[in-house]
């Protein structure tokens, strides 16, 4: 009776190794590698400093002509002038006094004309287009066949990989006992349809 609980517990531990080792890793030989490349565009902003040259106008003229012939020409209006005209009178010879007084004062003035650089700041944007691996095609052989995968590194010479084991059984219908007919099939034979004209 001991041999036999013995047994019995040495088998149901082979059988449980046998389920446990159900699936195992392996090693297989790599036949080739291929990088998988996608060119990819980075644009970068590119900027620079240009200079841009400009011509400026500046006026000599004063306006110290104008005020001085605006004063003569209000005393002046004011002293021609009598009662209530007295006023207007001398704002019209103070207009027309300032009017004499700047062409009189700015008759030799000429504008300078010089040249002005002044720095300009321009930018672009420029492609980078870059290349980048995305990926690796392996393929290898494992047990005398030949796979492939995609990968995202090279794995040198051997590859990792995991086998699994489990039986290949076919299912069989059971077959019904001898003797059994289905009770559709009981009887005297095929009916047979009887036709009344």
């Amino acid at each position: 009776m001991r041999k036999l609980i013995l047994s019995s517990v040495v088998m149901m531990a082979a059988s449980q190794s046998a389920f446990a080792d159900a699936e195992y890793i392996d090693r297989a030989r790599v036949l080739s590698v291929a990088p998988q490349v996608q060119q990819i565009n980075q644009p970068r902003q590119e900027c620079r400093t240009e200079y841009m040259r400009e011509s400026v106008y500046e006026s000599n003229r004063s306006n110290t002509g104008a005020i001085v012939g605006g004063v003569a020409g209000g005393l002046l209006g004011s002293t021609i002038g009598r009662g209530n005209g007295r006023i207007a009178a001398a704002a019209v010879g103070a207009g027309v006094g300032a009017i004499v007084g700047d062409r009189v004062g700015n008759q030799n003035a000429y504008g300078n004309e010089r040249i002005v650089t002044r720095p300009v700041e321009q930018c672009v944007m420029v492609d980078q287009w870059q290349t980048v691996t995305t990926g690796y095609v392996v393929n290898y052989e494992y047990q005398g066949r030949q796979y492939s995968t995609m990968m995202d590194r090279d794995p040198g010479p051997v590859l990792d990989v995991a086998v699994s084991v489990r039986p290949n059984v076919v299912q069989i219908q059971p077959m019904p006992a001898p003797g059994y007919r289905p009770a559709a099939m009981r009887g005297h034979g095929p009916r047979q349809h009887r036709q009344y004209w």
